[in-house]
């Protein structure tokens, strides 16, 4: 038999401990995983989104409560913390905005699904949401 015409192995059992970390991901399937979680990060994360919509728009004195929870902290939540959440809020929504964008051109066009195009969008989506997010982080913890 020659070498063309050998099967290819099958794997039937595979084992997820062994199998799984040992598979290298694609970077455009990375992103498609990420996009999927961080909607799920958004949804999770609705009561705090509501909470801090209500708080900041209710009043004076509603906001004047808003901007101390950032800064000193809420029931036992420090301040630092509260301003992580609404940072890992900010990337969930910057890159769930990006990555939907990038499959919704990859619904429209044609020519838009390619290894090629799948490899260039993913980068890009990786590194505008990881900016877009340090710039906002940099502004939310007062850096400018």
């Amino acid at each position: 038999m020659t070498e063309l015409a050998k099967k290819r192995p099958e794997f039937r059992n595979i084992n997820a401990f062994n199998d799984l970390p040992a598979y290298r991901w694609p970077l455009a399937s990375i992103v498609s995983g990420m996009h999927r979680i961080s909607g799920i990060m958004m949804f999770a994360l609705m009561p705090f989104i509501i909470w801090m919509f209500d708080t900041s728009v209710t009043s004076e004195y509603s906001f004047a409560r808003f901007k101390a929870a950032f800064n000193s902290g809420l029931w036992f939540f420090p301040g630092w913390f509260i301003k992580l959440v609404a940072l890992a809020l900010i990337w969930a929504y910057l890159h769930h905005l990006i990555a939907g964008l990038r499959h919704l051109w990859m619904d429209v066009s044609h020519a838009a699904v390619s290894k090629a195009f799948g490899l260039k969008s993913a980068q890009f989506t990786l590194i505008a949401s990881i900016l877009l997010t340090l710039a906002l982080g940099a502004k939310l913890f007062g850096l400018y």
